[in-house]
């Protein structure tokens, strides 16, 4: 043992010497120069290379190192084993991150990138109008040199649209509205509704789904095609049908904010303009009962039938007619060019994936011009409840399947549900009012919509009647007037 210690202390000893020697003989930069060739070969036979990404970028802070925290915590979520919790104001669900000086394998398109979470201490500060923190935080990138241009090119661009995905979705959806001089208004949207829950034929909802899916993620797609990233939707149909639940479903299916116009509260085109240009991406912007807001009625009813959009006496344009004298001179001078130039002209240009929803009741009422293609792109029809519907508002309120309601039940509700042309929200009323008993909930909607299926076919039958007594009231003195008119020639 002694023979041991005496070894190592003349190591030692044989060491310093050396240290001593090499300080002496060789100046500093030679022996920096060195450490440097030396640093540069290691790394010319090494197959990685690194890429350090810092949290503070001189004074700014690195957009870069809070996308990468941001898209890490999804991966360390499940393959993390010693992750540090957060929750941010206005969010709905935890963060998950990387702890200190821990690492993370990620892999993406077939290659493997390993990530580390490096956090030093900073040394000390010297004077600065913004301090900054104690830690010096960053993450170190590894991967081979063969797949450098593809984490290059590729990977760290769809790490950023990851991250800026999970951003949107991690932050409550805000519900905008505006008002007369307070251009937009939000407070948080938390409306239940989805397309699980939307009362609607499986089939059209699995169409609407789908285009919204290709909407979303289109981008490529529209710069291809050289047109602006947004896409109308007109929902009508009567009252009650659910074209305020459709809205709410589009906006939770894409985690899109929901812009709700007065056009109202709009004074000028110019106002409206203003409003769109502080619209944000990945939103909807939302007109309801557009037929009732101001007077955008059919031209075509009013002497204006010409399709280049002039009246029949050639002097003025029917896009420019205001409305202030249909508002009761409240000093609306919104005009239908205005909100044409809204949803399809150069201003609508501005930002990009958003999505135009226009809601009206009576669609006949529309000028067909706010109804073309390129401005309301998808028009769908809010109709009375159907017998696929039907089935799905029984098992959202009372839980009840198709096998549970019983043959004859099925039968009688399918032969009888089309003709009561019943809303989706009369019949949701009925199932509210009996949920506690089920099996009356569905004796109740049933005979509700057999009576109403009866009552539709007495008004049916009394239109038919009536339309044949006018008719017979027009002809009997066309009829009286050619017996006079023989009994003078006779």
């Amino acid at each position: 043992m002694e023979e041991f210690w005496t070894t190592m202390a003349s190591m030692m000893g044989v060491w310093a010497f050396c240290q001593g020697l090499l300080h002496a003989v060789f100046p500093p930069q030679f022996r920096f120069a060195a450490l440097k060739f030396l640093h540069r070969l290691c790394n010319y036979f090494s197959t990685y290379c690194y890429y350090d990404i810092t949290e503070i970028d001189g004074v700014n802070t690195n957009e870069l190192y809070n996308a990468v925290q941001l898209y890490l915590s999804s991966s360390a979520s499940i393959s993390g084993t010693r992750l540090s919790l957060t929750r941010n104001l206005n969010s709905s669900s935890f963060t998950y991150a990387l702890s200190n000086n821990d690492r993370l394998i990620d892999c993406y398109k077939g290659v493997t990138v390993e990530w580390e979470h490096v956090v030093t201490q900073r040394q000390g500060q010297t004077f600065s109008w913004r301090p900054l923190p104690e830690e010096r935080r960053g993450f170190t990138l590894r991967v081979r040199k063969k797949n450098k241009q593809l984490v290059l090119n590729s990977y760290l661009y769809f790490l950023m649209d990851r991250a800026n995905e999970i951003r949107r979705r991690s932050v409550d959806r805000l519900l905008y509205t505006n008002s007369r001089g307070h251009p937009w208004e939000s407070v948080p949207f938390k409306h239940p509704s989805t397309f699980e829950t939307l009362v609607m034929d499986p089939l059209k909802k699995g169409e609407i789904m789908a285009d919204l899916n290709d909407f979303a993620n289109g981008e490529p797609f529209y710069q291809k095609t050289g047109r602006a990233w947004k896409r109308g939707y007109l929902l009508y149909g009567p009252p009650g049908t659910g074209k305020s639940s459709m809205i709410a479903a589009m906006a939770n299916y894409l985690g899109y904010d929901i812009y709700d116009l007065e056009l109202t509260e709009v004074n000028t085109n110019s106002e409206l303009r203003k409003l769109l240009m502080k619209t944000t991406p990945k939103s909807i912007i939302v007109i309801e009962d557009i037929d009732c807001s101001i007077n955008l009625k059919n031209r075509n009813r009013n002497g204006c039938i010409s399709g280049d959009g002039y009246n029949s006496g050639g002097r003025g344009n029917c896009y420019d007619v205001p409305s202030a004298d249909d508002d009761g001179g409240n000093g609306n001078r919104i005009t239908l060019s205005g909100l044409l130039n809204f949803t399809d002209g150069l201003w609508s240009c501005c930002g990009s994936e958003r999505i135009f929803v226009f809601t009206t009741n009576h669609i006949d009422e529309l000028d067909p011009a706010l109804l073309r293609s390129g401005r309301m792109d998808m028009h769908i029809n809010m109709s009375y409840c159907s017998f696929q519907a039907l089935k799905i508002l029984i098992k959202n309120y009372i839980g009840f399947e198709e096998c549970d309601l019983g043959r004859e039940v099925l039968q009688e509700l399918e032969v009888v549900i089309g003709a009561a042309e019943m809303t989706p929200a009369e019949i949701s009323e009925i199932l509210i009012r009996n949920r506690r008993d089920k099996s009356k909930a569905v004796v109740e909607l049933a005979e509700k919509a057999k009576c109403a299926a009866e009552e539709k076919k007495r008004l049916k039958l009394r239109e038919i009647e009536d339309e044949e007594q006018e008719k017979r009231t027009l002809d009997s003195p066309k009829e009286s007037s050619d017996q006079l008119l023989e009994n003078c020639t006779g």
